[in-house]
């Protein structure tokens, strides 16, 4: 069969599944139908059908069953016609683009050969006995992406199936007609590939279940390791290959596996909002999403300020001038650390015979349970005892006083007073508790409402008991640098004690304070770990340091996890060979490398790859485009006309999403004061939330994750990214473009900019 006739069968092949999908389609839209007037009757007649008579018990029992019968059946339908909904919905994604691969495959005992066609559902025929299309996720379509035509395996929960794949083919296929058909080897082809990549930046991440490659689908489908490291160039498509990870692990394990069982740590809320549609894209409800910085914020609660990362970032770039900042620098190395974590482990220790910080238990301006007394109780306790365990007990304790203390106040004069404000329902609650007693005593209803009111008074004391609100955390903590001596005293720890000190007594957590602050307050009042999350996907890992690291181990001993980063990216000044991202394969933990930028264009890729901070291999994909530029000014006041005209000449070739990536948030504000009267632009900030076309100004830190069609460097000079530790955030700010880059420079370009040979970019004086 010649390419035309093959392309004519197998668009003839479209044609019946799309009529096969028309066909259910129908089916359940009659089905729907009859559901929605089914729901709409029940919800119109609901206390109709519904037998209420409240005379006797009997009769009581009779009404709640009835009413809870009709609630089932309701449930019951309104959740068919959800699934029904969720359905229609997969039927009509399918009906654009039904598939995208096709692999033949003969089993090494059968004959016949196979032809399994794949796409982001699995379609059953018209007699739900054959696949028409196999689920991109199914153990079968593993073929399609690690082998090539020759022998081949795949893995099924009977074992491992053998044969051979002869044939590999994909599908360009829109509003059900096939735009491009091509036979394949092992690597999904750079036709497929090209399409993609050439677009348009998007404002969402969209799923790459078509293109996947061999050593992207080796991260989606590892199953065996608590740890899986994945150490990917900028645009290798780590955090796509994650996200189809969580859809692959939700599908596997479907009768086990919740969105609620899967947490997502994205690097900053814009991120957040940049891949929430890869999930429902793939038909799977959107996992559990936060930052780190609100995850911590939530556990701090609302009476401590929490320094956010980006706050941080912005202080170790701009505050050099401050007196303070070779002693902030030096706590944020140290507190990085998992010295600093050995150091309060052992503060801890102390703990358990003297130190705790208890607050005295006061009730109407009186103190009812001193600290002094709160401090001898626990001190009584069996020192082998775990400080957490103590503290259960003193809780305890606290809350038999209380109960003796509201009894004695139960009959003081002030509890009348109080019955006087009570609502009329309360007052009928008591009438009715009085009569069940078989009495008429007003006495009776009195002492009731008496105990209504002292119960509700004493309720909020009660909780705050079993929240351990008795322990002064952040007074305890301070003592850990105001009168602590560590053995082992790190550098400049006097100064970095009265830091910290001053810090804490207005309640402020530095970025660097928070997490070891957490971790204290875990250890002191027993940490609750969070069992619900069976996986965790931790994005842009090489922006934790080792104490955050050593924490979430610590919070979620049994979970499995998923780290995503670059070492080439990892701005933070505390990023150290302690990250696991950098360190070998140990037991338990398998790391992926991914060496492959489909991001960029090979021009761009070339280009950056010579000033790449880290020695990994940096191979580009073989997508063509134009040599980044450098524009060289030699006046301050031609800065605004360079970035306007070249913000124009960008969009003139086809750009819509254009990222001016500033160094800081000060240097973002400089340029969107410079250009917001001369340009439309966008400024980015860590409150912004949702990603748009257009042009962004935003510092680069907070466009980690994201790509956009070109990026404009303001400030290219050696006077901007000069330092060592300037490489990573020059790299990082240059690989987020797709297609194009700018790099402006007054007087004399970055160092870096020169380590590249200057036949891989165009000068421009």
């Amino acid at each position: 069969m010649d390419k035309a006739d093959n392309r004519a069968h197998e668009q003839q092949r479209v044609n019946y599944v799309i009529d096969e999908i028309n066909k259910k389609a129908e089916n359940l839209y009659s089905r729907e139908t009859g559901l929605k007037e089914d729901v709409i009757e029940l919800r119109k007649n609901f206390w109709e059908d519904v037998t209420v008579n409240l005379d006797e018990p009997d009769d009581v029992i009779e009404t709640q069953a009835s009413i809870k019968q009709q609630a089932e059946l309701l449930s019951q339908k309104e959740t068919i016609h959800g699934k029904i909904e969720d359905e229609l919905k997969t039927l009509k994604k399918l009906k654009n683009s039904p598939y995208f691969g096709r692999i033949d495959f003969i089993e090494d005992s059968e004959t016949k050969t196979e032809q399994i066609y794949i796409g982001i559902e699995s379609l059953l025929d018209s007699d739900e006995k054959d696949f028409l299309i196999y689920d991109w996720r199914a153990p079968i379509s593993s073929l399609y992406y690690d082998y090539s035509p020759g022998y081949a395996q795949y893995e099924t929960i009977e074992g491992t199936v053998m044969g051979e794949v002869s044939l590999k083919r994909q599908f360009i296929i829109r509003q059900g007609s096939i735009k491009g058909m091509f036979d394949t080897g092992v690597t999904i082809g750079d036709h497929l590939l090209q399409q993609a990549l050439g677009n348009n930046a998007s404002t969402s991440m969209k799923s790459i279940v078509a293109t996947i490659q061999k050593e992207q689908n080796k991260i989606i489908r590892n199953k065996g390791n608590q740890f899986l490291i994945v150490q990917g160039v900028a645009g290798s498509g780590k955090t796509s290959a994650a996200l189809q990870r969580i859809a692959y692990l939700m599908y596997q394990y479907r009768e086990v596996l919740n969105p609620n069982n899967i947490l997502l740590l994205s690097p900053n809320p814009l991120f957040t909002s940049y891949i929430a549609n890869v999930l429902p894209e793939l038909g799977e409800t959107n996992v559990r999403q936060t930052t780190f910085l609100d995850y911590l914020k939530d556990k701090a609660g609302s009476q401590m300020t929490v320094e956010s990362p980006f706050e941080q970032m912005e202080y170790v770039l701009t505050g050099e001038k401050h007196t303070d900042y070779l002693v902030r620098m030096k706590s944020i190395d140290y507190k990085s650390g998992v010295e600093f974590k050995y150091m309060i482990d052992h503060f801890i220790t102390g703990l358990n015979t003297q130190g705790i910080q208890f607050k005295n238990i006061t009730f109407h301006g009186e103190v009812l349970i001193s600290n002094a007394q709160i401090s001898e109780y626990f001190y009584s306790l069996d020192p082998q005892m775990g400080v957490p365990n103590k503290m259960e007990l003193v809780s305890k304790w606290l809350l038999k006083k209380i109960r003796r203390q509201q009894n004695i106040e139960k009959n003081k004069d002030w509890v009348m007073e109080k019955v006087e404000l009570l609502d009329k329902e309360d007052y009928l609650n008591a009438y009715y508790n009085n009569q069940e007693e078989d009495e008429d005593d007003s006495s009776l209803e009195e002492e009731i409402l008496r105990k209504v009111v002292v119960k509700r008074i004493f309720a909020s004391i009660k909780k705050r008991i079993k929240q351990f609100d008795f322990v002064h955390v952040l007074t305890t903590y301070q003592t850990l640098f105001t009168k602590w001596t560590p053995k082992d005293m790190p550098e400049y720890w006097k100064e970095i004690s009265e830091q910290t000190a001053a810090n804490l007594s207005q309640k402020f957590l530095t970025w660097e304070d928070a997490t070891p602050y957490l971790y204290f307050q875990g250890r002191l009042l027993g940490d609750h770990h969070d069992r619900s999350v069976r996986h965790l996907v931790i994005d842009e890992a090489q922006d934790y340091s080792a104490f955050q690291f050593a924490y979430i181990k610590h919070i979620f001993p049994y979970t499995r996890m998923t780290l995503l980063g670059d070492t080439n990216q990892a701005i933070y000044t505390y990023a150290t060979e302690e990250n696991p991202l950098f360190l070998e394969q140990q037991r338990e933990t398998e790391k992926v490398t991914l060496t492959k930028s489909y991001r960029s264009t090979k021009q761009i890729v070339d280009f950056t790859k010579h000033f790449a901070p880290g020695d990994e291999l940096i191979e580009p994909f073989n997508r063509e485009g134009v040599k980044p530029e450098l524009t060289l000014l030699y006046n301050e006041t031609d800065l605004a006309g360079a970035l306007v005209d070249s913000a124009n000449d960008l969009r003139k070739n086809g750009h819509e999403t254009i990222g001016i990536i500033c160094k800081t948030s000060q240097e973002s504000d400089m340029i969107f004061n410079l250009l917001k009267d001369k340009i439309s632009v966008i400024q980015i900030n860590e409150e912004t939330y949702s990603f748009q076309k257009g042009l962004l100004i935003l510092p680069v830190y907070l466009a980690k994750g994201i790509e956009v069609d070109a990026v404009i460097i303001p400030d290219a000079s050696d006077r901007q990214y000069v330092k060592e530790s300037d490489r990573t955030l020059f790299y990082t700010a240059c690989t987020r473009a797709m297609h194009a880059l700018v790099m402006i420079a007054q007087d004399n370009p970055s160092p870096f900019i020169e380590e590249a040979p200057g036949n891989e970019y165009v000068k421009i004086q």
